[in-house]
């Protein structure tokens, strides 16, 4: 007890290796460069083994979950700080999962999940339903005050959490983004989904944001890091919940309206001829004034009433 109150009293700068992550950060590399260069062109040799894009997705997962897992931002979050233990789980739900699994191309998930009951479980969990009450389910439970006090000092339970937070979020981002198209939901069911998903975690945001006194009585001590008191920094937990996940769907949501509703609808509504609408039509590609009375110069003249 005395050792552990001297090192939450430490300067919370101090370097600490994670050995652990560095070997993480390692093995998830060499598989994925044994996975492009061995098993695809096994698996999948008529077509490049991974696109641009993917290696991209990739790279930039192994950095945020790197950066988010190792020091300063580990030690901050798990000994100082509430707020930063909330951007360290935002980081691992909502930034890596979608860029691993844009990283996966299909021939490699086929691989991983096989054919058998793997397959078929990963299958019904990646669908919108289960996904997303796992998924919040769990945001739930790990805000459980008692839960979180006794995870930041028992490290089993701690990286039982995050196993459990990242897989969740693998499987509640598969209908937006999975590497198996069948998967997908519709562009609609996607936007109303995603928004689903940025509803339910303001029921702890807004508790943590106006709770009365500490929550989380572990991040209650005396050394203040940028000089943020408890009560700060735990409404700006609550805040970079709510406002900070909050923001990063609807701009996803924002996008996929853009890029797949709005073109089109502008392109409808547009008075231009299409190459689709002139098949079959002398109109000419730009209407002028002597078009227009070339064209009433052509109607034949109304016939006259007959007399009485």
């Amino acid at each position: 007890m005395i050792a552990e109150s001297a090192d939450l009293l430490a300067s919370p700068w101090r370097f600490q290796a994670h050995v652990e992550v560095w070997l993480l950060v390692a093995a998830l590399v060499a598989s994925w460069i044994y996975a492009v260069r061995v098993l695809g062109p096994r698996l999948a040799p008529a077509e490049p083994a991974v696109s641009v894009r993917q290696r991209g997705a990739f790279v930039a997962a192994v950095l945020i979950l790197w950066l988010a897992s190792d020091w300063p931002i580990h030690d901050i979050s798990e000994e100082y700080l509430y707020s930063v233990h909330m951007f360290q789980h935002m980081a691992v739900a909502y930034f890596v999962p979608p860029l691993v699994l844009l990283a996966t191309p299909e021939w490699l998930f086929r691989a991983l999940v096989g054919n058998g009951v793997l397959a078929r479980a990963v299958r019904w969990m990646g669908r919108p339903v289960p996904a997303g009450l796992t998924f919040n389910v769990v945001v739930m439970i790990t805000h459980i005050p008692a839960l979180v006090n006794r995870s930041v000092t028992n490290g089993p339970l701690h990286y039982a959490l995050h196993v459990a937070v990242v897989v969740s979020a693998l499987f509640m981002w598969m209908p937006v983004c999975g590497p198996d198209p069948s998967l997908h939901v519709g562009w609609g069911g996607r936007m109303i989904y995603l928004f689903l998903m940025s509803v339910v975690p303001t029921v702890p945001a807004g508790w943590l944001t106006f709770a009365e006194g500490i929550v989380y009585r572990h991040y209650d001590i005396p050394v203040r890091v940028w000089g943020l008191s408890a009560t700060i920094d735990q409404q700006l937990a609550g805040a970079i919940m709510k406002v900070g996940g909050g923001i990063f769907l609807w701009t996803i949501i924002g996008t996929m309206f853009f890029r797949r509703f709005a073109a089109s609808f502008g392109r409808e509504q547009s008075y231009l001829r299409t190459d689709s609408t002139a098949v079959g039509s002398s109109m000419p590609d730009t209407l002028t004034y002597e078009h227009v009375t070339d064209a009433f110069g052509r109607v034949p003249p109304a016939p006259e009433p007959p007399r009485r």
